[in-house]
């Protein structure tokens, strides 16, 4: 059998904003399916894991965050279960988790770091897992550990656990607000829905004419939130696929830098070209802000936490292009045109209180060198 050292691997967790998120038909297993862009940013935790004789699992945090559970309910506890599980090992793990990123922020923070405690168990091992194998592993812990294991742009379908890279957009400056709110992603489908069902209407982002949810443009999209039975009949059906290839198609009119709804009637997102140029970022934004891109968690979050459209309201007012919710929330994003436009924002933002950083996207090249540190 083989002896393990006491030495330590350390890996970056990194965050995720979504670029817009759409939800979609109630399934039969209880979840919903969605349309969204992750994008991967240079935030991050950081993970230090350690294997040696003996057995069972140890998670630690390093900032005593209550919030952050020390058992089986841990993202990473559940991932180094499943790892030891497929390499058949039989060891001690020890976990310690770094807290940067806000808990339950809407940044994929938890399941960050289970993926990256994926990455450091394979390196302390000195084994390696098939691709298929470790997306297989990353969809049973959650719905959006897989596009961890992508990076940079990438299309989420289904409940979000189906990943599809595409091409890498710019770097874009950010500033990331993130209240010291927590917003329960259960709580949010809930309240969507409630929102559903009392048939209010809920326009089509696509062709900003509004629809009643049970009519033939009904709502579209949604992940990993779970509904009673009577509304996964009535959402589910051609009226939601509708509104589903309706989303694929606004998000692949950006990607792609056209505003035709004709140019792509597969309703896929083409994968663009590489990402080369400021030119080509202030174009994309423009489209962006054009498409009317947005993220369906804010019909029914801002209600609940209006301090959260107030500061979305903040981030455009000191000069964002574009300002979002990411995933549920409570974290929300503005896009800048510069990093010094950023960096002055964050200042105007923090002075009101607002707990406001400026960071940048990751494209799929940087994230994966960015990840172990190399």
């Amino acid at each position: 059998m083989r002896s393990f050292s006491s030495a330590t691997v350390e890996v970056r967790s990194f965050a995720k904003i979504n670029f817009g998120l759409y939800i979609g038909a109630a399934r039969a297993d209880g979840f919903h399916d969605l349309r969204t862009i992750y994008q991967t940013i240079a935030l991050h935790d950081v993970i230090r894991l350690s294997v040696g004789r003996g057995s069972g699992i140890e998670i630690r945090c390093t900032n005593n965050d209550a919030r952050v559970p020390l058992d089986s309910s841990n993202t990473c506890y559940r991932m180094a279960e499943l790892v030891l599980g497929e390499l058949g090992a039989k060891i001690r793990v020890t976990i310690e988790i770094e807290k940067r990123l806000p808990v339950r922020g809407g940044l994929g923070a938890s399941s960050s770091n289970a993926v990256a405690t994926m990455m450091a168990m394979e390196r302390a091992l000195g084994k390696k897992l098939l691709p298929p194998v470790r997306l297989k592993i990353a969809a049973e812990v959650g719905s959006d550990l897989p596009l961890f294991l992508v990076g940079g742009t990438v299309l989420g379908v289904g409940r979000g656990e189906e990943v599809y890279p595409v091409g890498d957009l710019p770097v874009l400056p950010l500033v990331i607000v993130t209240p010291e709110i927590g917003v329960s992603t259960p709580r949010a489908f809930a309240d969507w829905d409630a929102l559903v069902e009392s048939g209010a209407e809920v326009r089509s982002a696509w062709t900003g004419e509004g629809a009643r949810p049970h009519t033939d443009t009904a709502i579209e999209l949604r992940s990993a939130g779970r509904t009673n039975a009577s509304a996964a009949t009535r959402l589910t059906g051609p009226a939601a696929s509708d509104r589903l290839f309706e989303a694929g198609c606004l998000l692949s009119s950006w990607l792609t830098g056209s505003n035709n709804t004709d140019s792509n009637k597969s309703g896929y997102p083409n994968t663009g070209a590489s990402a080369k140029g400021g030119s080509r970022a202030g174009k994309l934004l423009s489209d962006l802000v054009r498409t009317g891109i947005e993220n369906d968690f804010e019909k029914v979050v801002f209600p609940q936490y209006p301090e959260l459209r107030d500061i979305k309201g903040a981030l455009e007012r000191a000069g964002a292009k574009y300002a979002s919710l990411s995933g549920s929330g409570s974290t929300l994003y503005g896009i800048f045109r510069s990093r010094g436009d950023a960096a002055k924002a964050a200042k105007r933002l923090q002075k009101q209180g607002v707990k406001a950083v400026v960071t940048s996207t990751l494209t799929r090249q940087r994230y994966w060198k960015a990840v172990v540190g190399r």
